[in-house]
């Protein structure tokens, strides 16, 4: 089962305890806890772990990494981890945004490892997901700015979250994640996965395939893979779910040359992440967040993307 809860102009909620030392996050973060139920999420959970996005951009500022990763898990962790490391290098650091006008879709599912998803509208669109995980809620995913009109949910009781081992529509949720794979690591498109045309993923392959003709004489090659994590998806009105989720691409850019003519993510990004110029190779991760409508008949949509350079390593 689903709640859903609607906040109408009102700002993201401040955690921070009175005292609190910002160089301890287990301090610094008020302890947050789930409904009495245990699984259940409630209305007062879910705007108090909201507020901790702006926890996050004030450990952002501070290129507190320690407290980053503290409030992140699963595809925010793997953005947050090095490439705070890199702000403190001189990557400039995420901007800083007030979230307003939020709606809430709170899972009502006793048993399920407690979560929930929000859409703010202002000042852009963006999906943001919440886990429960260690006694505190963390960022999951967020924001997964809007690329298309998002789906109607059901606007009663009746509206769920999508168990992974739903019959229908969970299989298909389950199944997303590895259909990006497929579609993004077959260059040939012969994996039998289509997005329609105008489609985010479309434009993505095809940058995939421009990428090595914009770096030569550098060799650049690309790999796909999953960020671990649950499959977290919303029955969407009418059929069909939408699911939460994120890949990574790794890249290996090489020269035969003493250092590399055109590095893909720009020399002042490379000094950032190693603290060295002038390399020769480097390995890059960029995560993809992504929110993928998947109907009944398996046809994939992609609804809201974030893009985000994660690492550099020699």
């Amino acid at each position: 089962m689903l709640r859903r809860l609607v906040t109408l102009g009102i700002g993201v909620v401040l955690l921070t305890a009175c005292g609190a030392q910002a160089d301890d996050p287990v301090r610094s973060v008020r302890p947050t806890t789930v409904s009495a139920l245990g699984a259940t999420v409630g209305p007062e959970d879910a705007k108090n772990a909201f507020g901790l996005l702006k926890e996050l951009d004030d450990a952002w500022k501070k290129r507190d990494c320690v407290k980053v990763v503290f409030l992140t898990t699963s595809a925010q962790s793997e953005l947050g981890r090095r490439a705070c490391e890199a702000a403190r290098n001189g990557r400039p650091a995420p901007a800083a945004v007030d979230y307003t006008d939020v709606e809430y879709f709170l899972p009502d599912r006793p048993g399920e490892r407690p979560w929930f998803a929000a859409l703010a509208r202002k000042p852009e669109p963006a999906y943001f997901v919440f886990a429960y995980e260690d006694e505190r809620w963390r960022l999951a995913y967020g924001p997964i700015r809007l690329v298309g009109n998002g789906p109607e949910f059901d606007v009663n009781e009746t509206t769920r979250a999508v168990p992974t081992d739903d019959p229908g529509d969970g299989v298909r949720a389950r199944l997303v994640p590895q259909k990006h794979l497929a579609f993004l690591s077959d260059r040939a498109g012969l994996s039998g996965v289509r997005f329609a045309s105008g489609d985010r993923m479309r434009d993505l392959l095809a940058e995939l395939v421009r990428k090595p003709a914009t770096a030569r004489p550098d060799r650049l090659s690309s790999d796909i893979q999953l960020v671990p994590g649950e499959t977290r998806a919303l029955a969407v009105n009418g059929g069909g779910a939408l699911v939460f989720h994120a890949i990574k691409i790794m890249y290996t850019q090489k020269t035969s040359a003493r250092k590399l003519a055109h590095p893909i993510f720009g020399t002042d990004a490379v000094r950032a992440f190693t603290g060295e110029s002038g390399l020769s190779t480097i390995h890059a991760t960029e995560v993809v967040v992504l929110a993928t409508k998947v109907a009944t008949d398996g046809k994939l949509t992609t609804v809201g993307m974030t893009r985000g350079l994660a690492d550099i390593t020699p």
